[in-house]
């Protein structure tokens, strides 16, 4: 996956494309290998780079949804479980299991949870990852004996998955390459092209390296933008009404040692409506999320001192060492694209079902749904982009495709597993270059070697993009991010022939927009 060659075909390849992607996210990327694996000639452009929104910042979990069970959503709990199983199916150096274990502090809270787990595991089915049962007092604090235990009667264990979600985004990138798609980040679109009766049947696009432009003519255009749907929607009509009702989601990072263990913690009702998680990750901590209706949607959403606040205070009710805004390493902020309803105000009520759209001028938007659905969803929009553009009308293969990097032998404990059968190679790169398994910080595992594949094999053009997506160093600790950037801006330079300058000047870019996820940086 080489920027440079996927620039050249975007930019000189005169034919019509089968479909155009607008939408470097998870649910624009999924389209992509759908669309590509069934044989269709397709293109995806990103206005930033791939993940760059929402598709990075989610709470990690691959699950069906407990706060879906509890709204009465069962359609949505099955399908959702059912997409778990697949995707841990195809992508098992990504995707594992998780135990969890809802604390229960009243009496009736172990009956009355013990029986909506019951309810999850049967309507996974074939697709379950573990029987849920109750546990007592001593067997919940074996657990996570970090929990706070005064008045605590016992709890329920039951399974979900986890994943690094940039990562499998990256991996699914690659997986569309594989297939012949055309990707390019950096790429956004500056206007819808029409014919002379008025339907969608292109995109302009800029290259924001270079500044030159080119013209996609398509067959079918598809707005998967996101939280920033609306704004794809007002370039076909001004007069478009908001499909999107956003609402912003805080998560903290913390030191692992505030859980312990590898079992995570749900707390399902919190004062806010949302249910609270606490899962290791990356040998670290990560507690979320909140949901605060929000009216402007942004590549970098900050979060609210307030939403800071709850997430403290809530952990802090269910954990014996009780964090504080010094003990946060990291916070990020993903904007769920919630499909609009009613007022939109009580975002929490809000459905993560997906929708589509089709103007009046042949523009196809998705929007909503969520991580775990991605590949259902992708299906869905392939399906009616068929029908729209005239396209051979082929079925859907990603049931059963393996995900680029397939290994199931993936070895959890390695700090290279993301990378799954490729982790050999970067392995062997930094094993036999001088200085290519140098740690760039002493607080987190990342090596030089995987700043040199993300530019050579995964289009990384930043420093951002390797210290937020590549690899998940800004994530997981901000100020350690800030301080590697100076090693990363000059791997970056030498590998894309930039000059003293251009690293420079990204160093300081960086240490702007991380200051941004650090409490004390």
């Amino acid at each position: 996956m080489n920027r440079d060659r996927m620039i050249d075909r975007l930019f000189n390849d005169r034919d019509v494309w089968d479909i155009v992607v607008i939408g470097g996210g998870a649910t624009g990327v999924g389209i992509a290998v759908d669309a590509a694996s069934r044989g269709h000639r397709v293109a995806l452009v990103e206005q930033s780079d791939f993940g760059k929104g929402t598709s990075s910042r989610s709470t990690k979990l691959v699950h069906g949804g407990v706060r879906y069970l509890q709204q009465g959503n069962i359609s949505l709990v099955m399908e959702a479980l059912r997409e778990r199983g697949i995707l841990r199916q195809n992508a098992p150096h990504l995707v594992h299991d998780l135990a969890f274990v809802v604390p229960n502090y009243d009496w009736w809270e172990t009956p009355f949870y013990g029986i909506g787990m019951k309810v999850y595991d049967m309507l996974a089915g074939k697709y379950g990852f573990g029987k849920s049962k109750l546990l007592s007092k001593s067997e919940v604090l074996e657990r996570i004996p970090t929990l706070e235990d005064d008045g605590l009667r016992g709890g329920v264990l039951y399974f979900d998955g986890q994943f690094d979600d940039s990562r499998l985004l990256i991996s699914l990138a690659r997986t569309a390459a594989d297939h012949g798609a055309t990707l390019a980040n950096y790429c956004p679109v500056n206007a819808l092209v029409k014919d002379n009766e008025g339907f969608v049947n292109g995109v302009e696009i800029t290259d924001e390296e270079t500044g030159h432009s080119a013209r996609l003519r398509a067959r079918c255009v598809i707005n998967a933008t996101g939280a920033f749907a609306d704004g794809v929607c007002r370039m076909d009509d001004p007069k478009a009404r908001p499909l999107i009702a956003p609402s912003q989601g805080v998560h903290i990072v913390l030191d692992r040692s505030f859980l312990g263990g590898q079992t995570a913690i749900m707390v399902p009702r919190t004062s806010d409506g949302r249910v609270l998680f606490a899962i290791p990750w990356h040998d670290h901590t990560l507690v979320g999320t909140t949901d605060t209706p929000i009216d402007n949607v942004s590549l970098e959403p900050r979060p609210m001192e307030e939403e800071i606040a709850f997430i403290l205070d809530t952990a802090g009710q269910y954990l014996e060492k009780k964090p504080t805004r010094h003990d946060v390493l990291s916070v990020f902020v993903g904007i769920r694209p919630l499909v609009k309803a009613g007022d939109g105000q009580s975002t929490a009520a809000l459905s993560r079902d997906h929708t589509i759209h089709i103007s009046s001028s042949g523009l196809l938007t998705i929007v909503g749904g969520k991580w775990t659905t991605y590949r259902r969803m992708a299906g869905d929009a392939v399906d009616h982009a068929q029908t729209l553009g005239r396209l051979d009308e082929k079925p859907c293969v990603t049931r059963s495709l393996r995900v680029h990097g397939y290994d199931e032998h993936a070895v959890r404990e390695s700090d290279l597993s993301v990378y799954g059968s490729e982790s050999a190679e970067i392995d062997h790169l930094a094993r036999t270059q001088p200085g290519m398994n140098e740690r760039l910080h002493p607080a987190l595992p990342t090596v030089a070697a995987q700043v040199v594949w993300a530019v050579r094999h995964e289009m990384a053009r930043t420093v951002e993009d390797v210290l937020a997506r590549r690899t998940r160093a800004l994530f997981l600790n901000a100020r350690a991010a800030i301080e590697m950037a100076p090693r990363v801006a000059g791997i970056l330079a030498d590998e894309l022939g930039r000059d003293e300058d251009w690293a420079d000047q990204q160093e300081r870019t960086f240490a702007t927009l991380a200051r941004g996820y650090g409490l004390d940086t």
